[in-house]
């Protein structure tokens, strides 16, 4: 399935979700879209979980 469609049912899904549902639906399934998008990158393997926890190169770390 080509990013092309992902975007587009992404889409349809918020637009419903804001039609029916309000502001407060169209925020919850914005919000577990991207919880879910990082989930199957992780899943993928594209992300470690030390990426979630490690800083970044050339970050300042605190004193």
């Amino acid at each position: 399935m080509s990013m092309a469609v992902v975007g587009m049912i992404a889409g349809m899904a918020l637009g419903f979700a804001g039609y029916f549902g309000g502001f407060g639906a169209f925020l919850l399934v914005a919000a577990l879209g991207a919880v879910g998008y990082g989930v199957g990158r992780f899943l993928e393997g594209e992300y470690e979980l030390g990426d979630f926890f490690r800083p970044r190169d050339g970050r300042r770390e605190r004193r």
